[in-house]
């Protein structure tokens, strides 16, 4: 199989050709100048994947032996739709952004398509950014709700949007869903305008699965096919390297791109080598398992991949990009309750949390900034090798759902006075819909949390909630 860089018009003119002959559209010449599509060619000259309808590219390019990220992908919806576009990540020495020395970029995810409209994303497809980070849940596998009313956020709620099918298990069923996402303007207008990172969480194949093993309590054996077919679709269908193509149940994820002198961002897969989660996956104090050095959330050999890439970045940002929150983040049900902890996030592996953030702290000198998601919440805080440590080693910015659980209820309720209360770590939290704007230049990284007022309604209003800045060599958040 062979890796090719498609770089003049004739090229795309002999590409656009192929491409014709197996989608039978004959409109795609117009606008071959802007769009661009990556392919595997096989050894007798097919494309690969014809079955993915050309929504997929994969992307680990090589050009005059200068390694290539491309992050943007064509969306799906016809040529005559949304186009997509092609950036380089990786610029030499010489050309290390010398005409620019700052990057915006929004990170997002969480988007179930029966609970919301994607306002959010029309309005990051109309923002002059670099790059999105998806940081996981592109779709959700479950079965379509049949319009049943049920419990959300303590009222009422019903789809606004079916799922079509039931459950996915197999690879059809996964394709299907991709499909069915991917027909949303809002969603194909942010594909079109601006590259995109992405990576998977858990409900890309089932909800909190941990490495080879389900909620259910599935045999592993069973589980891996679930998750090969799971992989596969999602392989097809988002604009990943060549290397992640998958081998069965696996799928190399982690990796890291570098944007000249500014950033080296860095993207652990925190879902396929974890350890099991304990005390039933749920809320619960942190007993003795929660500390055990026996569990890992990213196993040994991406952990050492991650200090490794760390220790030798010269850049003058570091970006960690991963899907679940870092803080220690605790809350009580009842005033006089015991103190809780999410065991699916990494206040469920402290021992590799704080190998990971004493490494930082000692070796990346202020300079390393959290992007995750997965909570539905917007958090904004420090980060603190142990409990009752008061300097912080990084800063984490989660970014809260594009529409899972539905308009949200605000920064009143009792959870959100629950963690503010708890954490004084915590700079910020709001149960509404939105994403994450950060500018990062040189010295002064600004994130801020914009919100939603409503996604249950097309059109909602955007609105910043919180501003945030941390100064490069001094971690800790400061209001902007």
């Amino acid at each position: 199989m062979s890796e090719k860089w498609l770089p003049c018009r004739q090229e795309w003119l002999r590409l656009y050709r192929r491409v014709r002959s197996l989608t039978r559209r004959d409109d795609a010449e117009d606008h071959l100048q802007s769009a661009f599509v990556n392919y595997l060619e096989r050894p007798d000259g097919s494309i690969g994947h014809p079955e993915a309808y050309i929504t997929r590219s994969a992307v680990n390019l090589s050009h005059n032996a200068r390694r290539r990220e491309q992050v943007g992908c064509i969306a799906p919806g016809g040529w005559d739709d949304m186009l997509g576009e092609v950036r380089d990540t990786a610029p030499t020495q010489e050309e290390a952004y010398q005409a620019r020395e700052r990057l915006i970029r929004f990170h997002a995810g969480c988007q179930h398509y029966e609970e919301g409209y994607y306002t959010a994303w029309r309005n990051i497809a109309n923002e002059p950014i670099d790059f999105v980070f998806h940081y996981g849940d592109y779709i959700y596998e479950g079965p379509d709700s049949k319009g049943r009313v049920h419990d959300m956020n303590d009222r009422p709620f019903q789809a606004l949007r079916r799922h079509v099918g039931p459950e996915c298990y197999s690879l059809d069923e996964y394709r299907r869903r991709y499909a069915q996402y991917k027909t949303d303007p809002d969603l194909q207008a942010a594909h079109a305008a601006v590259p995109w990172i992405v990576t998977s969480d858990d409900h890309e194949v089932d909800n909190n699965w941990a490495g080879d093993t389900d909620q259910d309590g599935t045999p592993p054996e069973i589980f891996r096919l679930r998750r090969q077919a799971a992989m596969q679709a999602y392989y097809e269908h988002m604009p990943l390297r060549l290397s992640a193509l998958p081998d069965g149940s696996h799928m190399q994820l982690y990796r890291s791109l570098r944007y000249g002198t500014l950033m080296n961002a860095f993207v652990p897969d925190t879902r396929q080598y974890r350890s099991d989660q304990v005390y039933g996956d749920g809320m619960a104090a942190q007993g003795a398992d929660v500390w055990s050095p026996n569990r890992t959330m990213m196993g040994a050999a991406q952990e050492q991949w991650l200090f490794d890439g760390l220790g030798r970045s010269d850049t003058r940002w570091n970006l960690l990009a991963h899907q679940v929150m870092m803080m220690n983040l605790a809350h009580r049900r009842a005033p006089q309750g015991e103190l809780l902890y999410s065991m699916d996030q990494w206040s469920g592996y402290m021992d590799s949390r704080r190998r990971l953030l004493g490494f930082i702290g000692a070796h990346c000198h202020g300079n390393v900034v959290n992007v995750t998601g997965d909570a539905h919440r917007h958090f904004a805080g420090d980060l603190l090798t142990d409990p009752g440590q008061k300097k912080p080693v990084s800063v984490e910015f989660l970014a809260t759902s594009v529409t899972s659980g539905a308009d949200g209820v605000g920064d009143d309720d009792s959870f959100s006075r629950s963690v503010r209360r708890e954490n004084p770590h915590l700079k910020a939290t709001t149960d509404q819909r939105g994403y994450v704007l950060c500018d990062v230049g040189p010295d002064v990284w600004r994130a801020d949390l914009k919100v939603l007022d409503k996604v249950m309604e097309r059109d909602g209003r955007l609105s910043t909630y919180a501003s945030f800045a941390v100064e490069r060599g001094q971690p800790g958040l400061q209001q902007a």
